[in-house]
């Protein structure tokens, strides 16, 4: 990406950090700290977010960038859904719910537009 010289300059690694953040937060608490299975898949799934962006960015090739950035998307889908599950076991109350959906819905977002980004970039070349 021209501009960019580390993933870290990425704004949509910083939005999956700060939900990567976010969602250890959660998964520490009492109740969703104790479900190992869950909460291990969801914070799994929030680190592969940002490491997919940045193995991709890594790779100074936009095919292979654009095939990591697309796994970091369906990463963030997979956080999005594990918070139902997190709601429906009142493992997080409702409002740590909309604030983790807006947060994870932002990320995908953004993801998404560095995903059309890549894809511009591919076919340029």
């Amino acid at each position: 990406m021209s501009g960019v010289n580390d993933f870290e300059d990425l704004i949509a690694w910083q939005k999956a950090h700060l939900l990567m953040k976010h969602i250890y937060e959660a998964t520490q608490k009492e109740r969703f700290g104790r479900d190992f299975g869950l909460s291990s898949q969801i914070q799994r799934a929030s680190v592969s977010i940002m490491a997919n962006i940045a193995e991709g960015f890594a790779r100074k090739n936009p095919n292979e960038f654009y095939h990591f950035v697309n796994i970091a998307k369906s990463s963030a889908s997979e956080v999005r859904s594990h918070l139902y599950v997190g709601l429906d076991i009142r493992y997080i109350t409702d409002v740590e719910f909309k604030q983790l959906i807006e947060l994870t819905k932002v990320v995908e977002r953004v993801v998404g537009g560095l995903l059309a980004s890549i894809d511009r970039q591919r076919t340029r070349n």
